[in-house]
């Protein structure tokens, strides 16, 4: 491609629009990172509150600052539209749209597909396409590819495709997106230079490797340990319990040996947009190739066990002190993100908790200093609307159980633990506070 040369040179002088579609937990720290390093910027997404947040100057995620957004749309260098036929504004194209599991838990790409033949008809020759959505290896160039080429125009060719796997920590502030190396691989030497330099110009530091392919195994990789090792430390915890061991206590001395060992924590179940989804798109992809990837899916199957094992113990728990079932019990679960200091829902197990004890006649309100109202998904859409209770320490003798699903900081554990007839406490934050009372078990 004659053109590369002049379009790393434009990459350089900032004289390159970079287009981001979808804008959510991905995309949008996407999109200020870029801008934020002297590139325009236009977002896409097919919800359109999302374009109308950001050209008030107005972050919808707490990890995304209002008033770094507000700087960069005030200097003309970060807009956000509906309109696809803005596509044509741009010299590269990242998507970033959601690749969930559908209800068979098998993978969905209908967002990528969607999203690349939006992209076909505005696609020109020079183009650079990038897809960070999570998937299984070979998606770029057996989904994403036939669909751009379906327009005539050959990629690696014409114009310039690589895959780029997001590694996003929405809510760590110690490695933020910026900071993260990158991932980028591509199947042909000049669309891996471009996207390596677009991608050097907005992050610290990029990792080239061969292939589109090799890239998108990175990423599963990543998050299949993560998976299988909390599958682990929950299994153990279920045997510790068994036997009147400590697993908290365990880790903690464990984790002095300064090799050979990496805490992992157990926990009412996986949740996120990427650890409980990832091993699945692996195992789906693996059976193609006539291979039962059984390790993995036997810690999806232990994850998933988790919030049932909760709700178990919870039920034992009101039983022996209280001698009274779930049925008709008040419930007040802490916590509905899938992790400590975020907004996001997305797969969180807390939310399977709320349907198990509802399945079993309890009455459950919850409390979220982020979360105030559950979104909706396709997984828990009965759940859709419903609100954040206040915090009324008040209220908590109310209660038969507070179950503590995700400890945020800056909750008042102590009151807590002091108003509420019991505290089932799935995250050990109440002895991480030195809260020792009678009626705190863990979970």
């Amino acid at each position: 491609m004659p053109q590369l040369d002049l379009l790393i040179e434009r990459i350089a002088a900032r004289d390159f629009t970079v287009g981001v579609i979808g804008l959510g937990y991905v995309g949008l720290p996407l999109a200020c990172a870029a801008a934020g390093a002297g590139f325009r910027v236009v977002g896409f997404d097919v919800d359109p509150a999302k374009p109308a947040a950001i050209a008030a100057g107005r972050s919808y995620l707490k990890h995304a600052p209002a008033g770094k957004l507000a700087e960069l749309v005030a200097a003309g260098r970060m807009t956000a539209t509906t309109d696809f036929e803005r596509l044509r504004e741009v010299e590269a194209m990242i998507i970033c749209v959601p690749t969930p599991l559908a209800a068979h838990r098998e993978p969905d790409l209908s967002f990528v597909e969607s999203t690349a033949g939006a992209i076909v008809p505005r696609l020109r020759r020079d183009h650079l396409v990038v897809l960070e959505s999570t998937t299984w290896p070979g998606t770029t160039e057996e989904v994403v590819r036939p669909i751009l080429e379906s327009g005539g125009l050959r990629a690696g060719l014409d114009f310039f495709l690589a895959f780029s796997p997001e590694r996003e920590d929405p809510g760590n502030s110690e490695h933020p997106m910026a900071q993260i190396p990158k991932i980028v691989g591509a199947d042909d030497e000049g669309s891996l230079r471009l996207a390596d330099r677009l991608y050097g110009s907005i992050v610290a530091r990029t990792v080239p490797v061969t292939s589109t392919r090799t890239a998108e195994a990175v990423k599963l990789t990543e998050n299949i340990f993560r998976a299988v090792n909390i599958a682990l430390v929950n299994e153990l915890k279920v045997v510790f319990d068994a036997m009147d061991i400590n697993v908290w206590e365990v880790i903690e001395a464990a984790k002095s040996k300064p090799f050979g060992y990496m805490p992992f924590y157990p926990g009412p179940g996986l949740g996120g947009h990427c650890i409980p989804i990832d091993p699945f798109y692996l195992t789906w992809k693996a059976h193609e190739f006539g291979i039962t990837t059984r390790f993995v899916e036997l810690a999806g199957e232990i994850n998933s066990a988790m919030p049932g094992r909760v709700v178990e113990k919870l039920a034992r728990y009101l039983d022996a002190e209280q001698s009274r079932g779930l049925n008709g019990s008040r419930v007040l679960l802490i916590g509905l993100a899938y992790k400590k200091n975020v907004d996001d829902t997305r797969e969180s197990p807390a939310l399977r908790l709320i349907e198990l004890l509802e399945a079993r006649g309890a009455k459950v309100d919850f409390f979220d200093p982020h979360v105030r109202e559950i979104p909706v998904t396709r997984e828990h859409r009965a759940l859709a609307g419903r609100r954040s209770v206040a915090w009324d320490v008040e209220a908590f003798p109310d209660y038969h159980a507070a179950l503590i699903a995700t400890d945020h900081d800056g909750v008042d554990y102590a009151a807590l633990a002091a108003r509420s007839a019991l505290v089932i406490d799935t995250r050990n934050v109440c002895a991480r506070l030195g809260l020792k009372a009678p009626n705190v078990r863990p979970a």
